[in-house]
C-alpha cells in the first residue's frame, strides 16, 4: 500500500555498514544523534561542490573521527589544505571535541547513486530535459559494469503545472532481495517551477570494481577532442 524502505537502512547488518559508529547509554544517545546530524549538514553545506558520496562518523572518548568520501578530494582540501582545517576547525567549535578529518576519494563517481542523484537535480537545475540526464546517467552507469540502475524524479518536471512522476530503469534492481547490493541515493533540484525529488537505485555485483571507459584509447571521445584541439 505505498509503504517504503530506505534500501540501505533495510540492508544495514547484511552488506551495508553503519554511517555512525560508536556506542552510548541512553542519557547521551539524543545527544550524539543531533550531533551526528550537523555534523552532516555542516559539512554538505560547506562542500555542495564536493560531490560528497557519505559521511563516516566514529566517536571515541573525547574525540570525533570523520571521513568525507569525495569525487573531488582537491576541492574539499583547497590550497595546500587550507579549506579542510577551517572545516575541521568549524567543526571543533560546534561539537566542543578535538575533531580528525579524513579525505577520501570515491572510485567510479558515475556508478555511485548520490552523486548520480545530485548529478541529475544539477542538471536539471541548469534547465536540461529530464529524459537526456536520466538516460545519459544509465548509459554511463550500465557501461561502468553495474547490473541495473533505476531513476525516479517527482515535481512539476520541465515546468509543467501539475506534479508527476517519471522514472526509468535499466538491468535488474532487486529491491526485495537482501543480499543484493543496492546503493541508493536521493537529491533535490530547486528549479524556477518548485522542487524535483531524484532517487536513484544502483544495483552493484559484490566486489564491484570499476571498468574504464569503452572508448578510451581507441578513437574515442577524448582523442576526438584532442584532435579537434590540434586542428
Amino acid at each position: 500500500m505505498g509503504q517504503k524502505v530506505n534500501p540501505i537502512g533495510f540492508r544495514v547488518g547484511v552488506n551495508h555498514a553503519w554511517g555512525s559508529r560508536w556506542f552510548a547509554p541512553k542519557k547521551t544517545f539524543s545527544a550524539f544523534l543531533i550531533e551526528d546530524q550537523k555534523i552532516r549538514e555542516v559539512c554538505k553545506k560547506k562542500l555542495a561542490e564536493a560531490g560528497i558520496s557519505s559521511i563516516l562518523i566514529e566517536r571515541y572518548a573525547s574525540s570525533v573521527r570523520v571521513t568525507l568520501f569525495t569525487a573531488r578530494p582537491g576541492v574539499v582540501l583547497g590550497r595546500k589544505g587550507d579549506d579542510v582545517e577551517a572545516i575541521r576547525l568549524s567543526l571543533e567549535k560546534m561539537t566542543k571535541k578535538e575533531v580528525y578529518l579524513d579525505v577520501k576519494e570515491v572510485q567510479g563517481a558515475d556508478a555511485d547513486a548520490q552523486l548520480v542523484a545530485e548529478s541529475i537535480a544539477q542538471q536539471l537545475e541548469r534547465r536540461i530535459m529530464l529524459k537526456r540526464a536520466m538516460k545519459r546517467a544509465q548509459k554511463v552507469a550500465m557501461d561502468m559494469g553495474v547490473e541495473g540502475i533505476k531513476i525516479h524524479a517527482g515535481g512539476r518536471i520541465n515546468g509543467a503545472e501539475i506534479a508527476r512522476v517519471e522514472w526509468s530503469r535499466e538491468g535488474k534492481v532487486p529491491l526485495h532481495t537482501l543480499r543484493a547490493n543496492i546503493d541508493y541515493g536521493f537529491a533535490e533540484a530547486n528549479t524556477t517551477a518548485g522542487k524535483i525529488g531524484i532517487k536513484v537505485w544502483i544495483c552493484k555485483k559484490e566486489g564491484f570494481q570499476v571498468k574504464a571507459p569503452r572508448n578510451e584509447g581507441r578513437g574515442g571521445r577524448r582523442e576526438r577532442g584532442d584532435r579537434k584541439e590540434r586542428s
